[in-house]
Parts: structure tokens; C-alpha cells; sequence
């Protein structure tokens, strides 16, 4: 895929490009080093390009180079808050505006990344802490709140409740639901569901963990009913960043020496390997409370993610994720009421799972987040199946603004309800 670069230079003003065009490059493995480099000169002669710096502020980040990327990032919003990523097809069959956060490639929902090559305007409007709303609007058919569920994020949720509350066009994924999504909450949320098991999260100190380790306190006193082997990771860390399996105190003073954050995620490790002692994880999106399967992958290793699983040399692998894919609503007939249950307690529109089958067949949720990627980007020659299977996510999304903007947003119906 070729970016717009040399075309931009004549053009009054560098189009917004967002996040998708740029991980289709790095999927498909093109070397994003001199297209930054050629961006980087181009935004030292113009300082003022916000578009132009913001773009640049994602080509690094998907580079690894996530610290300068955020730099450049606060140099962009200095310069304007809000962003037009313009449909593909236009004129464009209605406007969203997305409410978002300052931060890396996970402090949002990235649906630019879904909706690629499609008629939905997007309009980014990166709020302000204390008065988050405190710019003019765009235009907008309706309106999502994009921004990802974390400490940092709670009492700016907290303010826009109010200023959402009687908002005159439909608010998609209602701040004061977020929270839902936290990994301690969403593990109580969904206790006590027939068929679900998300084993209950703890946040756990430094300090107590550190106990644990020198035998000052005991797994058990700090978490009722759990034993080892658990799993550890620090509190707002995404992508498996720092998570371990820990088999046993001295295991956590290793994990202490190497991981340096104040606040941790503690839960029960589940083995969820097959009989034939591979691992699958899938990832499911729940789109106005209806399910749709996004990927599957197939590891050895029980920490699983898609891109290190073997999903791209190994056809076998493929080959489940096709029959998983094709055969989907026989995994959500069996898994319905595990899918209702997290669709109506977290109450939100737009929510991805990622979750296993346990050996005895109940649903292991491992997450629940509106902010993963989900994409059609995959290479078509390794992954013909992706794009019909992900066409159907896409069109499910769209087809839910069409039918959340066909009226008066006092007039929707309640999810699950008959119309």
C-alpha cells in the first residue's frame, strides 16, 4: 500500500490517515523506516501540520518507538484536538464522533481499523482533562466514547456522565459503563453466570506481593481460595505486557526484580489446553449484543497472541481457524447464555471477548474491552477467510448506526428488546 506522501506536499493540507493504513503496512511487512523518515523532514518545514505530526506520532509507535511517539503525539494536539479520517466512499452515509484520550496504540478504540474502505466519516475529538467537552463539536449523526478503561481515565468517565446525559444524538458505549471492562470488575461482573468462568481478579500492592515472596504473608490470607500456579501482570498493562505464570513464591521475587510498577493484577491460572495439550484463543465481538467471531489462534504456549502463535506459517492452524470461523454459530449457540449475560451486565454496544472453551466446555473469558483491534488486513493469500468473516463485523457495526441514527435516539429500543 502506498501512502498519500508525495502527493500531500501539494495539497493545502495533510490528510489525517489514522491508525489502519499503517498496521496494514506493518502486517504486510513493509519497512515503515523511510516513510517516517521522509514524514520527519517534511513536518520540519511545517511545524503547524498538526495532520502531518499526528500521522507520524502512529507510524512510530507502530515502530516500537512508542515514548517519541507520544511526544510528537502532544505536539499535534498542542497544535488542534480534532481529526477527520474521511470515508473511503463518499458521500458518506453518516458522521461518528469518537471521544479520545491522549495515549498510545491501546488508549483507544481504534475503528478505523474496521470500518476501513468504507462510507462512516470519522471525526476524533481528542477531549480535555477538567473540561473535557470544552471545544465546539462537530457535526455528528452519533457518538461513541472511545477512550480505554483505566485509572487515569475514571474521573474523566465521571465527567463526561453529565455532560452525556441528555446528549440530543445517540452515545455509543456510555462512559459510565467503561469501568465495566476492568479486569477486578469485570471478574465480579460476571460471576455466578451458568456456563462462564472468568476466575476472580485481586489488585494486589507491591508491598503484599513482596510479603508473599519473603513468606511474611501467605497466597491464601490475601486471596481466599485461590492457590498457586496464578498469573501476575501490572494494572494497565495490554498486548500480555509483564503477564506471568507464577508456580510459587520464589517465582514472584523473580517477577518483582524485572517488573518495577506499584499496583498489580493477580488472578488463578486455568489450563485450558486440548487434549492434544495445544492452547486456542478466540476473540469475539459482541455488537449490540450479538456475537460474530474475529479470529482464533492455536499456540503451544498458553499465553497466546495472534501475531507469535504460528498463525502464519503453520496451514493446520489456519485451517481450525477457518472451521471455527464457518462453524461460529455453533460455538455462540453453546455459549449463549455466557453471551448474554456479558452483554447485558456490562451494557455496552461495542465490546470485543477474548475467551477459551475449558475441557469441560464452559466459556473462559480471559478480557472484555471495547479497545482491541479487530481488521480484514491479513494477507488474502494465507487468509482468503478472513475478509468474508470480517466483512460480517463490519457490516454488523454499520448496520447498528444505521438503525441507532434512522430516528429520534429517546425512540431506541433496549437491547434485546422485539421491535
Amino acid at each position: 500500500m502506498t501512502l498519500p506522501l508525495h502527493d500531500m506536499t501539494s495539497q493545502p493540507a495533510t490528510p489525517y490517515l489514522g491508525l489502519a493504513p499503517f498496521l496494514r503496512m506493518s502486517i504486510a511487512g513493509t519497512d515503515l523506516q523511510p516513510i517516517g523518515q521522509e514524514m520527519l523532514a517534511r513536518a520540519g518545514n511545517d511545524a503547524e501540520d498538526a495532520n502531518l505530526w499526528m500521522n507520524l506520532s502512529i507510524l512510530l509507535q507502530c515502530l516500537g518507538q512508542r515514548d517519541l511517539g507520544l511526544a510528537i503525539q502532544a505536539q499535534a494536539l498542542a497544535l488542534k484536538r480534532i481529526y477527520h479520517l474521511a470515508a473511503s466512499e463518499q458521500p458518506a452515509k453518516l458522521r461518528l464522533l469518537m471521544l479520545m484520550v491522549p495515549g498510545d496504540l491501546a488508549a483507544n478504540t481504534p475503528l478505523e481499523c474496521l470500518l476501513e474502505n468504507g462510507d462512516i466519516d470519522l471525526d476524533l475529538y481528542y477531549v480535555t482533562p477538567g473540561a473535557p467537552l470544552a471545544l465546539p463539536l462537530p457535526e455528528h449523526d452519533a457518538l461513541i466514547v472511545a477512550m480505554s478503561e483505566s485509572d487515569e481515565n475514571h474521573a474523566l468517565l465521571r465527567s463526561l456522565e453529565q455532560a452525556l446525559a441528555d446528549w440530543p444524538k445517540p452515545v455509543i458505549n456510555a462512559p459510565s459503563h467503561i469501568p465495566a471492562v476492568g479486569r477486578d470488575v469485570a471478574s465480579a461482573l460476571l460471576q455466578n453466570v451458568p456456563g462462564l468462568l472468568m476466575p476472580p481478579t485481586l489488585r494486589a500492592s507491591r508491598v503484599e506481593l513482596q510479603d508473599m515472596a519473603t513468606g511474611v504473608a501467605h497466597l491464601s490470607a490475601l486471596f481466599e481460595g485461590c492457590d498457586f500456579p496464578i498469573i501476575l501482570r501490572p494494572v494497565g498493562s495490554q498486548a500480555g505486557r509483564d503477564l506471568a505464570k507464577i508456580e510459587g513464591p520464589e517465582d514472584i521475587a523473580r517477577y518483582l526484580s524485572r517488573v518495577h510498577e506499584a499496583d498489580f493484577y493477580l488472578s488463578r491460572f486455568i489450563d485450558y489446553s486440548g487434549k492434544d495439550r495445544y492452547f486456542r484463543k478466540m476473540r469475539v465481538a459482541l455488537i449490540d449484543g450479538k456475537p460474530f467471531a474475529c479470529h482464533m489462534a492455536v499456540s503451544v504456549n498458553w499465553m497466546i497472541h495472534y501475531v507469535n502463535a504460528g498463525m502464519y506459517e503453520e496451514a493446520w492452524k489456519r485451517a481450525e481457524e477457518v472451521s471455527f470461523m464457518d462453524h461460529f454459530a455453533d460455538f455462540a449457540q453453546r455459549h449463549q447464555v455466557a453471551l448474554d449475560a456479558i452483554a447485558q451486565r456490562t451494557q455496552l454496544d461495542y465490546l470485543f471477548i477474548d475467551c477459551a472453551e475449558t475441557q469441560d466446555g464452559q466459556l473462559l473469558v480471559f478480557e472484555i474491552d471495547h479497545a482491541m483491534v479487530v481488521h480484514a488486513m491479513d494477507l488474502e493469500d494465507q487468509f482468503p477467510y478472513k475478509q468474508t468473516h470480517m466483512l460480517k463485523v463490519k457490516n454488523a457495526f454499520r448496520d447498528y448506526l444505521i438503525r441507532l441514527t434512522a430516528g429520534s435516539p429517546n425512540d431506541q429500543p433496549e437491547r434485546g428488546a422485539t421491535t
